[in-house]
């Protein structure tokens, strides 16, 4: 079964996946994932959510292929919908979601990436969605999510034709934020999220819900959302708070 292992700090948590040798995502690990990401998400002082994989090979190697090796449908019913409702809890966390991508990202694996905000990868990271190799398909949002990224033509060649992109490749066509070197990906993640935690919390996750809107409604629609928004940031005690900390220049001291 998937252990993931949870560290807080601060303002900030590190969940590590931990299924030697490849990190991968059983039925059961899938709903203990979206129990844990619930539960980070029950702190409200918590705005960075931080994911990585244990050891230097695998990320994330994606499902268990054995779950698969049968005709078992219900089965394969019961594991793609864990995989949907893990990844969507995890589009919808409140706060900054940031993958570290610390070695191979393959089939659900890329597909957890792509369900972050902002995924860094260390240099010697692979990245994939093989799938279709093995008579499947990417099934937790990676048709969508990668080609919005990417657009069509990356898309296609990494789905239709099984390619796999390098760190470095991965960042030239917008797959990835940042590349590092091999090692140092968690404390890019850090440093990363030491930006995010400066912002006004509400402030923060009504940007996020805002971007997420854009990804899903017309723009007409969102930009009316956009100005409620920012009104309704003035119920709230960051607002003034932000604002009186820059005219006085100094660091705003942010409630929870």
């Amino acid at each position: 079964m998937t252990r993931i292992h949870v560290e807080y700090h601060g303002h900030a948590a590190l969940l590590t996946l931990d299924h030697a040798p490849a990190n991968t995502l059983t039925l059961h690990g899938l709903q203990a994932f979206q129990r844990l990401l619930a539960e980070v998400a029950s702190h409200p002082e918590v705005v960075v959510l931080v994911l990585s994989g244990q050891g230097v090979k695998f990320f994330c190697a994606g499902a268990d292929l054995k779950q698969f090796a049968g005709d078992d449908k219900v089965l394969a019913r019961d594991v793609v919908e864990a995989f949907a409702q893990a990844f969507d809890t995890l589009v919808t966390f409140p706060g900054v979601t940031i993958a570290v991508i610390n070695g191979y990202a393959m089939g659900g694996g890329l597909e957890l990436a792509l369900a972050c905000d902002i995924r860094i990868a260390e240099q010697h990271a692979v990245l994939a969605l093989p799938e279709a190799s093995v008579g499947l398909l990417p099934c937790a949002g990676g048709t969508q999510r990668l080609t919005e990224l990417v657009g069509q033509g990356w898309a296609k060649r990494m789905i239709l034709c099984g390619e796999q992109v390098s760190a470095t490749q991965g960042y030239e066509i917008g797959l990835v934020e940042q590349v590092v070197s091999t090692g140092q990906g968690i404390g890019a993640a850090k440093r990363m999220a030491s930006h995010a935690m400066a912002q006004s919390p509400a402030a923060l996750r009504a940007c996020k819900e805002l971007i997420n809107q854009g990804r899903r409604r017309p723009r007409d629609e969102v930009l009316p959302m956009e100005r409620e928004a920012f009104l309704a940031l003035f119920d709230d005690p960051n607002q003034q708070e932000g604002v009186q900390a820059f005219l006085e220049k100094r660091a705003p001291e942010w409630r929870y």
